[in-house]
């Protein structure tokens, strides 16, 4: 039996199909390459271009091989251009969604891992932000993660298929050897954004607002290892396969990061000095996200091995070395 990693060749799903390969998983991907690259396909995965709104490719997949259960990991994810283009992202994530739940109803296939968004929460009332703290996203972006996070929910009592919802905030680093890593275009990411200095793609990086309630002033956030990340898909992935109900977990280090903590950790990281600017603060920007995985880590038994935000740091700084001009050089 195979595993379908939808949007496998993007940043974090290029690196959950490296870690199920790792485990001598069978995996299938599906992914239309819109912000996904072809680089980042593992060679012994089986690879459909297609998007997953398509549901002919999904009727083949299904049909060609004998998929057990789904990784999900293929959206829209920028929340400022989701502002500005709600549509697309409703389009793309919710329409998305119910494509793939109709074809897994269809072909019977009850085991699906969401790669969801801490967004869902919007403006935390409380830190560390829990699984049950109310979900009221500020932007479309959250919005629609939320609203697939719903229709699983529903399409689970209705048709029997189980879920998990994994809730997180920022992703970072890649693979130890720099193989794989991440390659926005645009680039949004805080950590690629500062390894631009080094790399000489920008002049400097800017801090937005240091007049925060926090220890130096800066936002707070907290970042998560891609293959920590992967590892908890995994998890997930086995817990649903162990006959377990639906479940939602949040995914975190558990310790928050400012802005200038992580310009300070970069620049030990690379060995090089990183000039910063200071600019307004953006709208929408809360003081500090941190979420609790003591769900996770009890349930899943997950716990996170990249805890040091330089060594986080270093696993990105490899890869953009490698690739200064991303996977597309």
């Amino acid at each position: 039996m195979a595993i379908l990693v939808c949007g496998g060749a993007g940043y974090v799903g290029s690196h959950a199909v490296h870690e199920l390969i790792q485990q001598n998983e069978d995996v299938v991907i599906v992914d239309n390459l819109q912000t996904g690259h072809k680089q980042a396909i593992h060679p012994q995965a089986k690879f459909y271009q297609g998007d997953i709104r398509d549901a002919v490719i999904l009727d083949k997949i299904f049909m060609e091989n004998k998929i057990d259960a789904i990784i999900h990991f293929a959206a829209n994810s920028l929340v400022g251009e989701s502002m500005v283009e709600p549509l697309k992202y409703f389009n793309n994530n919710v329409y998305g969604m119910q494509v793939l739940l109709e074809s897994m109803v269809k072909h019977k296939i009850d085991k699906i891992v969401f790669s969801s968004t801490a967004a869902v929460y919007g403006e935390p009332k409380r830190v560390p932000i829990m699984e049950d703290d109310e979900t009221k996203p500020t932007n479309p972006y959250g919005e629609t993660k939320l609203t697939m996070e719903k229709m699983m929910k529903w399409v689970n009592k209705a048709n029997g298929i189980n879920y998990v919802s994994l809730r997180y905030f920022n992703v970072a680093g890649a693979l130890d050897d720099g193989s794989i890593g991440e390659d926005h275009a645009p680039e949004t990411h805080l950590i690629p954004l500062i390894l631009q200095v080094p790399l000489k793609k920008r002049e400097h990086i800017t801090i937005f607002g240091e007049d925060y309630p926090t220890e130096d002033g800066t936002c707070l956030r907290d970042y998560i290892h891609v293959i920590d990340l992967a590892d908890a898909h995994i998890r997930a992935m086995n817990y649903l396969r162990s006959g377990k109900e639906s479940n939602i977990f949040n995914l975190g280090n558990g310790k928050g990061f400012s802005v200038k903590e992580m310009i300070a950790a970069a620049e030990k990281a690379t060995g090089e000095s990183i000039k910063v600017e200071v600019g307004a603060r953006r709208a929408g920007d809360p003081a500090q996200l941190i979420a609790s995985s003591e769900k996770a880590q009890t349930i899943l038994g997950w716990k996170p091995c990249y805890t040091n935000i330089e060594q986080i740091i270093k696993t990105a700084w490899t890869f953009h070395k490698k690739h200064p001009n991303g996977y597309d050089e």
